[in-house]
């Protein structure tokens, strides 16, 4: 049996990234916790590498009672001066109140899961990519989508950030052609 050939990204020695590219990145998700979760950690590694992010995400499960959405909706001053005192996570005043701000807004929504997914109709969006190069930073799904989640009150949803999310919890499959991983 031969080896599994994986996106370089995930063709690594970091035994977190390459279980998150294996079992996470691409594939489908509606579970509307993981995906508060996941809008919460792409939001926190705005200019940062996602290694860092995954190495500090039992944290912010921690910190953030395991992405309870009404609970962290309901986080108020002292809450947020906590977290900033929290060394496990970014300790970006803006990144995290970004964090209280979205729970607020997906609470208004109702559901994450029926609002992303209804830009697709509910089926993924695979890519045919050869090359990491190739992989674009935002495409317009991603900026309409953004665009939309402002309008709606949520915070750090940029175009690049909203194109990783979309990644992340698989409403775009970007999987190289020949990384054994693609799932399709």
């Amino acid at each position: 049996m031969g080896e599994i050939h994986r996106c370089p990204w995930g063709d690594v020695v970091d035994a977190l990234m390459r279980d998150y590219h294996d079992n996470e990145w691409g594939k489908p998700c509606r579970d509307e916790r993981r995906l508060f979760e996941m809008l919460t950690l792409e939001g926190a590694q705005a200019g940062l590498s996602w290694r860092t992010i995954l190495h500090k995400r039992e944290a912010y499960k921690a910190a953030f009672d395991d992405f309870d959405v009404a609970k962290v909706a309901a986080y108020d001053e002292s809450k947020i001066a906590e977290l900033l005192q929290n060394p496990g996570l970014v300790r970006n005043r803006l990144k995290i109140r970004a964090a209280v701000t979205n729970a607020r807004a997906l609470l208004r929504l109702g559901s994450l899961s029926d609002f992303i997914w209804g830009y697709v109709d509910g089926k993924p969006v695979v890519n045919a990519w050869e090359r990491q190069e190739q992989l674009p930073a935002t495409s317009p799904l991603a900026d309409k989508i953004s665009r939309d989640m402002k309008k709606l009150g949520f915070k750090f949803v940029g175009g690049t950030i909203v194109y990783s999310y979309l990644q992340a919890v698989g409403l775009v499959n970007d999987h190289l052609v020949w990384c054994g991983h693609r799932g399709i």
